[in-house]
């Protein structure tokens, strides 16, 4: 395994897997692990992950999407989304408007750091249509689908993409 600094180092995005590979559900069920274990405003975990494996709700989530193909051939899509009342409930305003998102982002990038460690590949998406992804899963009343995980076995090792130097990014005051 690698240590965190290696893990974060080796993540980018994969847009291209292996069909004949699936994510094995020990692996699944400790990234699923991974993403509960995220800190959350209060402890409220104000998130729903569903776990999308059927090909043709992954097709869905590829029209969904603004057509992106990749979704369907990875062989599970995580949807990470926000439940805005239950954050709400003991924050008011603040917790509908920001904690939940912002539960919901945390949890999802614990599973794409988990992914990575776990040796698979991922791709954060969050250009889809919301109410388009809610309609095809389902979701609960409340839920607004915030991110979109595909996971798999990567079919290609892409370069890394530059980053900002820190000087840009980073103000010491």
């Amino acid at each position: 395994m690698w240590d965190f600094f290696e893990t974060v180092r080796h993540r980018h995005s994969v847009r291209k897997y292996r069909s004949d590979m699936a994510v094995e559900p020990e692996k699944l069920h400790a990234i699923l692990e991974m993403a509960c274990a995220a800190p959350s405003a209060g402890d409220l975990q104000s998130y729903h992950i569903a776990v999308v494996t059927d090909p043709a709700l992954r097709q869905g989530l590829v029209e969904a999407a603004a057509g992106q193909n990749f979704i369907a051939e990875a062989p599970v899509t995580l949807v990470f989304s926000s439940h805005a009342e239950r954050a709400g409930a003991k924050y008011g305003e603040r917790g509908r408007q920001l904690y939940a998102l912002q539960d919901a982002t945390i949890a999802a990038t614990y599973a794409q750091l988990a992914v990575a460690a776990a040796g698979l590949g991922s791709t954060w998406v969050g250009q889809f249509d919301e109410a388009a992804v809610s309609r095809l899963l389902k979701l609960d009343p409340g839920l607004q689908p915030i991110a979109l995980l595909t996971v798999g076995y990567p079919a290609e090792l892409p370069e890394l993409t530059p980053r900002r130097p820190l000087t840009e990014v980073v103000s010491y005051r």
